[in-house]
């Protein structure tokens, strides 16, 4: 005779990856919230006022190295996508959230050319996004 978990074990660990599946869309969509704040003008910038093209007085003020970019157009801030992903390392699957751009002038900006000065943003928007990220992953399995 023989007494066996092998269905309610495979049971549970489909309903342990779908949990951690849904909170690694939550958290990625956590980051990429992070990532609109901290791309918005709302912190104001202190760098150079530039008159906007095809407009007489309308201007708008840049931001100074260091900060994050300042908002002209809003096109690196609308790119972001959140980015779930998930992959094996080893026996393990590994979920980790995150959020991704095609705009090629985003590394520029957050690390700098040899003629411009970097608007770091990444690491704000890290900072920004860690509590909340934590609070979902943190928050108690209730299935």
């Amino acid at each position: 005779m023989e007494v066996s978990f092998k269905q309610v074990h495979k049971k549970v660990l489909a309903t342990v990856e779908q949990e951690a599946k849904s909170r690694t869309v939550r958290a990625a969509n956590v980051i990429k919230k992070a990532s609109n704040k901290i791309l918005s003008n709302s912190g104001g910038r202190s760098g150079r006022v530039y008159r906007k093209p095809a407009t007489i007085t309308a201007t708008y003020t840049a931001s100074a190295p260091g900060e994050p970019p300042a908002l002209r157009t809003g096109t690196l801030r609308r790119s972001w996508r959140p980015l779930p992903y998930a992959e094996m390392v080893g026996t393990d699957r590994v979920f980790t959230p995150g959020i991704r751009t095609d705009v090629v002038y985003a590394p520029y900006l957050q690390d700098g050319t040899t003629k411009m000065a970097a608007r770091p943003f990444e690491d704000k928007v890290k900072q920004e996004a860690w509590p909340d990220v934590v609070q979902i992953y943190g928050q108690p399995y209730l299935k």
